[in-house]
Formats: C-alpha cells, structure tokens, sequence
C-alpha cells in the first residue's frame, strides 16, 4: 500500500513536469542542428500500468538445501596441477577439424554481391559493408517495386526467383520463406516512409552508417527520484547460504531429427528424413546430435535432463531463457511450434516436480521467426496473441496467476521470489532488430520498458534486490541501439537494485559487463549469457549452474560462483553414450576473489593483457567444442569488446582502448603449464566419470544398451 501511495504522489508530480509519459522524447542529433525535429504521434497506447495488481507476496520457498560451493583457485591449484599433466585422450581420436558447411551458390552470384558472405554474416548477426551493400539493394528493390503498384503476390514472386535463380537456397526453402515472411515484410515496407539508407542503418547497425532516423530516436522516461549514493559493492560473505539455479537455454528441440540422415545439406537445417540418406562416409546424422547444421535430438534433451535431476538434486529454482523450437525457419507453423512449446513445458514439469522455472521467450518461438508485433497490432491474422495468450496458459503452472496481464500483453513479467528479492523476465524480441515491425514504430513497444522502470522504482522504494531475466543479450548486435541505449540508462539508474542479468541467444558461453555512461571505467552490472544446449552449429551442448547469494540478513543477491557443464558430442556418438561433466567454475578457472561487476571488469583487463589468459576463456567461450578454430587478433577484439559492450552497436566509444592495446601489445608467451593446462587437460569431473562409463561400454558393444 506505501508504494502505491508513492506512485501516485509521482504521478501527480509528472502530471504538471517534464516527465510526463506518452509520445517518444526525438532527439537532436548532435553536429545536425538545422535539422528539424519531425512531430510524429504513434499508434495510441493506453495502457496503464500502475492499475494492474503487482506481485508483491514471495512466491518461492526454499528447499533449505546446504549447497557446497565450487572450491576457490587456491583450493583447486593443486588439482589443476596435477590436471595438466594428464593427457586429453580425445586428441589422439581426432583432429582439430573445423568447416563450415555453408551452401554452395553459382560463382557468378557470388561475384556480384559476395553472396556467401552475406548469408554467413546474417547467420552469425557478425555484420559489414558486404551485408549493408545487399540489404540497401534488396530494401531498394522492393520498395521500387512497392512503387510501381506490384501486388504482394507478384512480389512474393519475384522474391521467390531471386532466390531460386541465385541459388541462394533449395527450392523448398525459397517457398517457405517467400510464403512466411513475404507478406510480412512487404506489409510494413507499404506502410513506412524511409528508404534503404535508414532501413539498413535500423535492421543493420554501426556496421551500415549511422543514418540520422528521427523516428527512430526516442528516450524512456525516469521518475524525478534520485538515485542513490553508489558505494563500492562488497564481496558477499564467504559460507553464507546460497541458492543454487540451473540455467538452461536454447534447447532447440527437432522432432524429425534423424540418426544416419543427410548432415550436409545445403539449407538451414539437415539431420532430417526429409534431407535423405547420407552422401559421403560420414555424413550422416550421429546418434546424439551433430556438429553440422542440425539441432537437438528428443533423446539427447531427455538424457541431459536426467543427468541434471540425478546429478544436481539440490537445486532450488531454474532460469529458462528461451528458443525452443529447431531452426527450420522456412517450415514452421504457428500449430507446430505451439506443439513444441507444450511438449518441453510439459517435459520440464515431469523432471522437475516442484521446482520453481522462470521462463522468458525466445526469438524462435513464434512462426515467422522474429516476428513480434507490438500491442497496436489488433488484426487477427497479424498480432501475436495466438502465442501470448499459449504462453500464459503454459508458465502459469509455475508463476502466479497475477502476471498474466503482462505476459498476454507482452510476455514480460515480474515476480517477488523471495522477502527482498524479485525476478523480472522481459521479451527481449521487442529489442530484436531482426523484427521488421519495430520500423513501423520502435518506441518502447508494448511500453516494456516503461513498466521496467516502474518495476524497478517500486523495488528500489521497497529495498529488493532484482535479477533480469531475458533472451538476447541487450549488448548483441541483434539487439536494436536505441532500445539497448535506453535500456543500459535503466541499468546504470538502477544499478544498487539490480544485482545480476541472465540472458541466451548467442550459443555461446559468454558474459557481458556494464559501465557508468559518465565514467566507463567504472562497471555497475554484469550480464550472464548462458551457454546453448543446441549443438547448432559446431558447438559441444551445455548448461550452467549459479550460486546465488541466499537468504541471511547480510545478503547481496550477488551471484557467487557459476559452473558451465557440457557433454561433448563427437565423444557421445563415438562412444554410443553421453559424458556430462563441468568444464569450469568461473572464480576457479579466473583466478576471480568474487563475481562483482568489477571482478569482471579486471577480467577483461586481465584478457586484453595476457594471451593466456584469453586463451582459456575462448576454450570455454566454445564450450571445448573440437571444432573451434584459431582467434587471430581480429577475433580477440572481437570477443573482448563483445564482453565489454551492454550496450549495441557501441564499439567505437566502448572498446576502442581495448583495440589499441590488443594492436599495440607484443605476443605474450604462454608458460607451460598453461599450454598444458588449456590445450591437454581434462576436469577431473569428466575423469571421475571414465569408470561409470567404463562399465556401460560392454552393454552396448553388446547391443544390451
């Protein structure tokens, strides 16, 4: 009741001040001062908010499990020694063999736009003037043709001969991406006014201009509190209670995944019945996955989710951060994909009885993919609802009833988890520059944002601490710059409140760091990014363990270590049988006293300084996949800057010091035994399961397994 009496003496206060909410704030480009600012009102958004009923009673009860941590560097340096001695005998098995399988197009078509690059660069979100070059001509084209008075059928046509003609995809894969996102694309290209110069800059990012957009400038707006006075954050104490939390992400599920079948196709997706039976000795689908463009099979996600119950019996709640559907983006159906969102959900609840999931969606659940549009978007064969409304049918067996106004209107939520501790899940596809209905209005779509800063105004006025829960990470280049601005000014605002982010989207094991806007020197937040259970592509599948600050008086809600566990596919399928084991703890593996922002700041530094050191984190950032390549210094600007940039499309202002130390640095030496340890060793968790597995060989030597 005292926080909404404060809510309402604010919004009386905003009533007559700046703050008032409503229409986006434009922005005057800075070196652009004759430029008029263009008055455009969106679409009209009422909703209110502050009248729907919040969550404020503690939804979670502990298990009172005592959870025993990953030891400390200094405990393990002995085990570490002695780990580098032992030989990886995985080695002497294969080699370092790493490709590509991209498909093949005509040298002619990739003469003339550098198709393949383009089609890697998409895949990868890892975008140059190469992408921007093909995106302004294709923009172009379509808009001249929308010009000329072409139907959307005659369009869709022409789409569908480019890509054909081109050999860009199989014929099957043109069709279904002509019909899925034809009619989509060319539905908001009608109904915008700006042409292929701001469309590229929006969808693309720094890598195509910096295009002035003024309807695409827009500023949240923050409640005239001021923050509190920072103070350096303490290490949480050492043996005080945690929660230990499982985070699984981007399972990827494939149903028609098929042992033996074709794993070198030249579209999306392979391992399929409908791709045929292998071509070459050993092109076909291995028994548990595959390193090739293929996804999940059931079998696989029902053998890690018995591991994860069986191994890790304590844990007390789980993080679940989206896609689950398979990459056949050219075959999807609204049906199947509501099949797959009902069959995981349902598989999560039978291994998890009574264990408390916080999900939040991904990119691929809905069909198109990407495709999101906001609230204003009413018309039945147009708006998101069939998902949402699913969506709230699905999570509510785990959340309580009363976020379901949240998440049938945007698949966001907030839930009060524990006495002074809160989990916020946001639809990051409203961030997602892949969806082309943010150029019809990006602002704050489904005012997502706007209830974040409330949510987050309340907790700070209540004293919570807060997790962020999401998919894509608010600093990949998938996500849009302005939505991402807006969002690290929430973050820097709130910084006291919000004591931790987990996000997914990327495959890989990776984190992002926050900095003060006014002093990037200073880090105020850390992002998680959680490694993928989808082997899509090259990549070992995993999950990640989190210790989390518990419940005593003296509680940071910080989290306090995390472990990443992976099995690694090329041993299952030679094997006939999965090994999951931890590859790393973070404060062991980094040398790290604690998992604060600034600890992971120092780790950066630590990067850009020492070979090494980076070295060790691109092992882990590939899960230990085989199949990862070298990282040349282009690489290691890369991955560095992608852990220093929360914020998108930033990297001039973020990591151009980082750049110049990596350009300026001589190569550091590696002692031996960090080569040792980097490139031969084995945890000792996988070595302690080689017995088990020892025993189980027979059997399926036999065929008893």
């Amino acid at each position: 009741m005292i926080i909404r009496i404060l809510w309402l003496l604010l919004l009386v206060i905003v009533s007559v001040s700046p703050w008032t909410l409503g229409n986006p704030i434009f922005l005057q480009k800075p070196g652009k001062p004759n430029r008029p600012v263009i008055k455009w009102n969106p679409p009209t958004d009422t909703w209110n908010w502050t009248t729907n009923p919040r969550n404020e009673e503690p939804f979670f009860v502990p298990s009172n499990f005592t959870h025993k941590l990953p030891p400390s560097a200094n405990e393990t340096e002995l085990i570490a020694h002695m780990a580098a001695l032992k030989r990886n005998y995985s080695r002497l098995l294969w080699d370092n063999d790493k490709g590509t399988n991209l498909p093949m197009f005509v040298e002619k078509a990739l003469k003339l736009l550098n198709l393949k690059q383009v089609y890697y660069e998409v895949e990868h979100s890892v975008m140059s003037k190469v992408s921007c070059t093909a995106c302004k001509a294709g923009a172009g084209l379509l808009q001249h043709y929308i010009r000329l008075g072409k139907s959307k059928d005659e369009i869709n046509k022409m789409i569908f001969q480019f890509c054909v003609s081109l050999k860009i995809q199989s014929a099957r894969v043109c069709e279904g991406i002509t019909r899925l996102f034809g009619s989509e694309v060319v539905y908001v290209l009608k109904r915008i006014t700006i042409g292929p110069d701001e469309i590229c800059s929006f969808v693309i990012g720094d890598a195509c201009g910096d295009v002035y957009n003024p309807y695409h400038e827009w500023e949240v707006a923050f409640p005239p509190v001021p923050k509190p006075t920072v103070r350096p954050l303490e290490s949480p104490l050492e043996k005080a209670p945690t929660f230990k939390v499982l985070q699984i992400s981007d399972t990827h599920f494939d149903p028609y995944y098929a042992e033996g079948a074709n794993a070198e196709c030249n579209e999306p997706l392979c391992c399929r019945a409908s791709n045929g039976p292998a071509l070459t000795p050993g092109g076909g689908a291995g028994r548990w996955g595959d390193y090739r463009k293929c996804d999940t099979p059931k079998r696989t996600i029902d053998h890690m989710l018995k591991h994860i119950a069986d191994t890790h019996t304590d844990i007390d709640y789980i993080l679940w951060t989206g896609d689950l559907p398979p990459h056949d983006v050219w075959n999807q159906t609204k049906e199947e994909n509501l099949k797959v969102l009902q069959e995981t959900v349902a598989q999560m609840s039978d291994m998890f009885p009574g264990v408390p999931i916080f999900p939040a969606l991904g990119n691929h659940e809905s069909s198109p993919v990407n495709s999101f549009p906001p609230p204003y978007i009413s018309s039945p064969d147009q708006n998101i609802a069939w998902l949402y409304d699913e969506l709230d049918t699905q999570w509510r067996r785990w959340l309580p009833a009363g976020v379901s106004h949240t998440v049938r209107r945007g698949a966001f939520y907030s839930v009060l988890v524990r006495p002074g501790f809160r989990i916020i899940s946001l639809n990051m596809n409203y961030c997602n520059n892949k969806n082309w209905w943010l150029l019809m209005n990006s602002t704050d779509p489904a005012t997502e944002l706007q209830w974040l800063i409330y949510e987050l105004q309340s907790a700070e006025f209540s004293a919570e601490k807060v997790h962020i829960i999401g998919h894509i990470p608010p600093g990949h280049s998938d996500c849009l710059k302005v939505w991402s601005r807006n969002y690290y000014a929430i973050i820097n605002r709130y910084e006291l409140t919000i004591t931790a982010q987990f996000f997914g989207h990327t495959h890989f094991d990776e984190f992002e760091v926050f900095y003060d806007p006014n002093d990037l020197g200073r880090a105020t937040s850390i992002a998680y990014v959680g490694p993928s259970v989808s082997p899509y592509y090259d990549l070992n599948l995993g999950y990640r363990i989190y210790y989390v600050d518990g419940d005593h008086e003296d509680t940071t809600r910080q989290v306090v270590d995390h472990e990443t566990w992976i099995m690694n596919l090329k041993e299952a399928n030679l094997f006939g049988y999965p090994i999951w084991y931890k590859l790393y703890s973070a404060r062991s593996a980094y040398l790290m006293p604690a998992l604060r922002p600034q600890d992971w700041d120092k780790f950066i530094d630590d990067m850009t300084a020492k070979e090494d050191v980076f070295n060790l984190y691109y092992k882990h950032y590939w899960k230990n996949s085989p199949r990862r390549g070298m990282c040349d210094s282009e690489c290691r600007k890369r991955l560095i800057c992608d852990a220093r940039s929360g914020r998108s499309h930033d990297r001039r202002a973020l990591c151009v010091h980082i750049e110049a130390r990596i350009d300026g640095a001589a190569p550091t030496p590696q002692t031996w035994r960090a080569w040792l340890y980097n490139g031969l060793s084995v945890s000792m968790s996988m070595i302690m399961q080689l017995p088990q597995v020892a025993y189980q060989i027979p059997k399926f030597v036999l065929g008893l397994g």
